[in-house]
């Protein structure tokens, strides 16, 4: 679970950092000269959507290592019933 929490957390750093650059390339090159949705919205967009998905995911409760660790201690404390 740490390990997925550490890729998630580099993952939204990338994804912070990579946008920031793209909209500051828009910003200073061609702002101006397109009418029309700014271009580095569909990366913003699209790959927003897959870091929302990866946060649900890992935080969420959701995610194989969560239910397969949840399923352990039900059964931790089925064994500790009978006993």
């Amino acid at each position: 679970m740490a390990k997925a929490r550490a890729k998630f957390k580099s993952h939204l750093f990338t994804y912070f950092a990579v946008n920031a650059l793209l909209w500051t390339i828009w910003a200073l090159t061609d702002r101006h000269s397109h009418g029309g949705i700014p271009w580095p919205v569909w990366s913003t967009v699209f790959w927003g959507i897959g870091v929302f998905m990866n946060g649900v995911g890992v935080y969420g409760g959701f995610g194989k290592s969560q239910l397969s660790e949840r399923e352990y201690e039900r059964l931790l404390r089925q064994r500790t019933d009978r006993i």
